[in-house]
């Protein structure tokens, strides 16, 4: 959904109608998780994709089906379906899609949506999937403020109730990421056909492959999940945090490469040197914030959570020991540091020297990066961009023809998703 809400305000700031396909649940092999968007405008603008193009036509007839009617519409596409080849899933999967109209009286608040995803402010909507108020969606910012309505004031606050308890906390810290958003509600609701309340659910599909779906109480980590309230109505909950942080320490040509790499991957990314002859914005178009100070001593005073990633490219003793000191005692995701294998051996026996344990040793990616052979900034970054990647998703950072497991396969951890 994030990247397709700046076309969206466009559209609403216009008074153009459109129609939003959303991904809400997946079995199998799919190439897109729940959350993936796709939107279509009243003149027949696409953006966005639910399925990586296996199902875009069909979708698109939806959307603009929608369009027509002003109701929202689910619909399944699988290949057990007798018109899956005809539009075009034949990867094996099944994907469950929602699609809503939107119409004037809801502009204001998919402006204020893409309004907080633009500020780098927390967010979280839930939409109705079905009865009368199919559609119809709340949001809440991390200011507290709400905007919207299911139609129903009862609805409206067991929404709001599920959505505080599970979503980005706001100012005060009253819910935190992580694990507190797994946190049950009060009065648990009940689980819809497919999952089960409270836990992970996984089931076989009938030619045996895994099938993927929601827990009824928990978030899954591509930040979205659906829940059936008592009354029978299903919500469909969908959370965006802030853009995780890329912390590149550092100001060389890797990571002006590095820089670029990870905006374009959706990082905030912030370069820091002690160098101010080096450390300008000019060298570093692409970071969001370059930043003139020791390293050790900027990482102590900002914010570093689950979902951070530091990258230590100086391969200098007098830069590196007192930053990496800082950085394997935060709760970074990812911390690698530049260098021969001499260098890291020489770096762990400086940091053993300053006091560091095995356990926080052995977080150190170092050497940075994984083996693809590449020498240049540009491949370099690639390099240590995959491993993030691969370390994020759990993949093993082996060619995908030596492999045997699904290429698009649960995710692993929830510690590096943005939404």
């Amino acid at each position: 959904m994030r990247d397709i809400l700046e076309t969206l305000d466009g559209w609403c700031a216009t008074g153009t109608r459109f129609a939003v396909a959303s991904v809400i649940g997946t079995w199998s092999s799919s190439p897109k998780q729940p959350g993936a968007a796709m939107a279509v405008s009243e003149s027949g603008e696409v953006v966005g994709s639910v399925s990586g193009g296996c199902v875009e036509a069909a979708v698109y007839e939806l959307a603009r089906q929608a369009l027509e009617t002003g109701e929202a519409v689910t619909e399944t596409f699988g290949v057990a379906d007798d018109d899956a080849f005809a539009v075009g899933l034949t990867c094996g999967g099944t994907l469950e899609i929602f699609v809503r109209p939107v119409a004037e009286a809801q502009f204001a608040q998919w402006s204020a949506l893409a309004a907080a995803v633009r500020e780098g402010r927390r967010a979280s909507m839930a939409t109705a999937l079905s009865g009368a108020s199919a559609g119809a969606f709340v949001l809440v910012r991390d200011d507290g403020r709400v905007t919207g309505s299911l139609g129903v004031s009862d609805l409206d606050a067991q929404a709001l109730a599920r959505l505080r308890r599970l979503g980005p906390p706001g100012p005060s810290g009253e819910s935190s990421p992580g694990s507190g958003w797994a946190a049950p509600v009060d009065a648990p609701s009940a689980s819809w056909p497919g999952t089960s309340a409270g836990a992970d659910h996984r089931v076989m599909s009938a030619d045996g492959s895994e099938a993927r779906d929601f827990p009824a109480m928990a978030l899954l980590d591509n930040g979205v999940t659906r829940e059936m309230l008592p009354d029978g109505t299903r919500l469909f909950l969908e959370f965006f945090a802030e853009p995780p942080r890329l912390l590149v320490f550092g100001a060389i040509d890797y990571a002006g490469a590095l820089a670029r790499l990870g905006a374009f991957l959706g990082y905030r990314v912030t370069v820091c040197d002690a160098r101010p002859v080096f450390a300008t914005p000019a060298r570093f178009p692409d970071a969001h914030e370059v930043v003139v100070d020791w390293p050790h001593r900027w990482l102590s005073g900002t914010r570093v959570d689950e979902r951070t990633v530091i990258c230590v490219l100086t391969h200098d003793p007098k830069f590196d020991i007192p930053l990496l000191e800082v950085a394997l005692h935060t709760d970074a995701a990812y911390i690698g540091a530049m260098g021969s294998r001499r260098t890291h051996e020489d770096r762990l026996r400086r940091l053993r020297d300053a006091g560091v344990d095995e356990r926080a040793l052995a977080r150190l990616r170092s050497p940075i990066g994984l083996d693809l052979g590449g020498r240049t900034p540009e491949e370099t970054a690639v390099s240590i961009a995959a491993e993030v990647i691969a370390l994020r998703e759990g993949g093993t950072g082996r060619s995908l023809t030596e492999t045997l497991a699904p290429i698009h396969a649960l995710r692993a951890s929830a510690s590096f998703i943005a939404q």
